[in-house]
């Protein structure tokens, strides 16, 4: 699916339509020092192995793509959730 560079959108903070470039959302990476990491990984330790069930069968074949708006005025960024689509080019 293409979607377009920029987008004239609603602003929540300008409270008018404005002008948003579009980007397209990443993960950050994973703290190894955050508490839910440790957690895991203390439970992971040892004789036992793997606590929680790896999946290996996916039912789906594709993932809702998360679109970055940056407001062109103020520079107010916020997520747009998406539609399920197997391949996102930002044109």
């Amino acid at each position: 699916m293409n979607v377009p560079k920029e987008i004239r959108t609603y602003c929540p903070r300008c409270k008018t339509y404005q002008v948003h470039s579009v980007s397209l959302y990443k993960a950050g990476k994973r703290r190894a020092l955050a508490k839910g990491e440790r957690h895991h990984e203390r439970e992971k330790k040892g004789y036992g192995g793997q606590k929680y069930p790896l999946q290996h069968k996916f039912a789906k074949t594709t993932k809702k793509q998360t679109l970055k708006l940056k407001c062109k005025v103020c520079g107010y960024t916020r997520h747009k959730k998406g539609i399920r689509l197997r391949k996102l080019v930002i044109a």
